[in-house]
């Protein structure tokens, strides 16, 4: 079942996404060459904890971060570790906070330095199919509406899209109803109403979509080696122009 959140339950979802948005304005400036992924985690769990919210991921289905970190050629549910980024790396950083018995979830994914002109299209790109993709997020239109404009896109570029990873509803819990893939049909699915909230999250290969799932049973990699980017938020649906609520000012 879809929730509908009640305007008050919206503003305490919004309340956690500031905290969001503060880990991502932070880690703008904080991910450089020479640090390693668990330091990243440790930032997080330290903006988060700071702003008297928890970090959604530690702990869940026993995963150890308190975000997910994945490099490179990790797709998605990368382990914070010892790996230190090096110059031309990316990271996909992806963040749930909850405050006071509400959840955000975005993910961003940052460059480690300068990187490859291959490697600033493919990010790029990845932010571009959400945008794409939330123009689809009011009331009326289906959620396989929102897939469909992502893949389009995404494909058009010549990159692939993630079909074992979609987007899902956010709010009391971390995932709830309605699963969101990246692509498909469109004109299928839920029909979206005001008061629904979604996390949209386009997951998007440099090269072949196939992935594998490494024996830690978290970290999903491409199968070619191909580098993948992750462009996530939490969005609220109305009759009209969609609430982006974990969007920082300047994006």
């Amino acid at each position: 079942m879809v929730v509908l959140y009640s305007k008050s339950e919206i503003e305490k979802i919004k309340t956690a996404s500031e905290v969001v948005k503060a880990v991502f304005k932070d880690l703008k400036n904080y991910i450089k060459p020479g640090i390693t992924t668990k330091d990243v985690d440790k930032r997080v769990e330290s903006i988060v904890y700071s702003m008297s919210a928890i970090p959604s991921s530690k702990g869940y289905h026993g995963f150890p971060g308190a975000c997910c970190t994945s490099v490179n050629n990790v797709v998605v549910h990368g382990i914070p570790n010892d790996y230190v980024l090096k110059e031309g790396d990316i990271i996909s950083v992806d963040v749930v906070a909850n405050k006071d018995g509400f959840h955000s979830d975005a993910c961003r994914t940052f460059p480690v330095g300068n990187i490859s002109e291959e490697a600033e299209r493919l990010i790029e790109v990845t932010k571009e199919s959400f945008f794409k993709g939330v123009e689809y997020a009011k009331a009326g239109f289906r959620v396989s509406d929102i897939s469909h404009a992502v893949q389009t896109h995404v494909e058009a570029a010549g990159f692939g899209v993630i079909r074992e990873y979609q987007g899902h509803g956010v709010g009391r819990n971390m995932h709830e109803e309605p699963s969101i893939p990246n692509y498909g049909r469109p004109n299928r699915g839920f029909r979206l109403k005001p008061g629904a909230v979604l996390a949209i999250e386009p997951m998007v290969t440099y090269g072949d979509y196939a992935i594998k799932i490494l024996e830690d049973r978290w970290t999903a990699v491409t199968v070619d080696g191909s580098i993948a980017a992750h462009y996530e938020n939490t969005v609220v649906v109305t009759n009209d122009a969609p609430l982006i609520l974990t969007l920082e000012d300047e994006e």
